[in-house]
């Protein structure tokens, strides 16, 4: 254990901000190495196969990312000190999502030799997670081969997230025609855009999420006019739009295109929603453990992921990104156990379904 809580002290020590993520890639791949694991390596990617990797099995991925944010300017500490102080552990990243990461690779180190797992184990400490890049985790989809299952490690309070929200962001423009403001010429694309506007904060989706609640839309830019006595030919403004999973984004966009006047360009969609059933067996195995099972606000690689997905790990989301970022190291050895206990559960149900 002290070797793990050292490891997340030197990860911390190192800025890692997303796409400069070499230096704590370089210091998962030692560590690795240092304890005869398997590394492979593709940009700041860096992940390893269990001694007895067999392709032929299915495979059960244990992910979280080593890139953070840059510390806000609230900072009092060293965001870099990784200092102990009663209990808690210092540092950018310390809690996202550092507890995870180094959980869950003493997790993977612990299983790693083990012959009788129903599944093979990779552990992939992946990149540019805060930015939502393609240089990271959607970078190894193809070569992380027959992924069935991952376990995403973000500050969660070891809650499951068993869903999670999408994204997408708009670009919409109204469009007017120029004119004098003295003598009320031209047609106002700001007032062409208010029903618009007004028709995002109103609208209400049919469908409701059990763990998601409804599609969220926020209209939170807003752009037009470059002087006081001229009538704008065009208003910009932009929606935030978080998905459940009853609707993907094709659909969303369709009724949007359906109800509004305005242009709407979508800037990606690829973040998209996230569900597991409920009887799906790691979720069965969480229930039996007593893990609270809840639906995420917030996105992370989950979004990118092809294959069937959790979210859990040591620590906060609320104190993810604040400043002077901690986790407790009494989170990091609980997480640790409850990861155990939930992978060897959930390996004895696989192997109870298969008899």
């Amino acid at each position: 254990m002290n070797d793990i809580i050292a490891l997340l002290q030197q990860l911390i020590a190192v800025p890692s901000f997303s796409r400069e993520e070499n230096a704590t890639a370089d210091l998962l791949a030692a560590f690795l190495e240092a304890r005869g694991c398997s590394v492979f390596k593709k940009g700041n990617n860096v992940w390893s196969k269990n001694k007895h990797f067999d392709e032929t099995n299915p495979t059960l991925l244990l992910n979280s990312h080593h890139d953070t944010v840059k510390p806000n300017s609230g900072y009092t500490r060293n965001p870099y000190g990784g200092e102990i102080e009663e209990g808690k552990l210092y540092g950018l990243g310390s809690n996202d999502a550092g507890g995870s990461l180094v959980s869950l690779l003493a997790v993977f180190l612990h299983f790693n030799e083990r012959d009788d797992l129903p599944f093979n184990l990779i552990y992939a400490a992946t990149a540019e997670e805060e930015i939502s890049g393609k240089g990271g985790l959607e970078s190894i989809v193809q070569e992380l081969g027959n992924v069935q299952l991952a376990i995403v490690g973000e500050p969660t309070l070891m809650k499951m997230a068993v869903a999670e929200r999408g994204l997408v962001v708009l670009d919409c423009m109204a469009k007017g025609k120029a004119g004098h403001a003295a003598r009320n010429e031209g047609v106002n694309a700001i007032y062409e855009a208010l029903p618009d506007i007004e028709w995002f904060r109103h609208y209400r989706f049919e469908k409701t999420s059990e763990w998601l609640g409804p599609v969220s839309m926020n209209v939170t830019v807003m752009n037009a006019g470059s002087a006081h006595n001229q009538v704008p030919a065009e208003c910009c403004f932009s929606v935030d739009v978080r998905l459940n999973e009853c609707y993907t984004h094709r659909q969303v966009l369709e009724i949007i295109r359906q109800h509004i006047k305005a242009e709407v360009k979508e800037r990606s969609t690829r973040i998209k929603p996230s569900f597991i059933e409920t009887t799906h067996p790691i979720v069965k195995v969480a229930k039996e453990l007593n893990i609270e099972l809840y639906g995420s606000p917030t996105t992370s690689d989950m979004a990118l992921m092809p294959w069937k997905a959790v979210k859990m790990g040591p620590g906060d989301s609320a104190r993810s990104h604040s400043a002077d970022e901690f986790i407790y190291v009494q989170e990091v050895e609980e997480g640790i156990r409850i990861y155990k206990e939930l992978i060897e559960r959930y390996a004895l149900n696989i192997k109870t379904n298969l008899a």
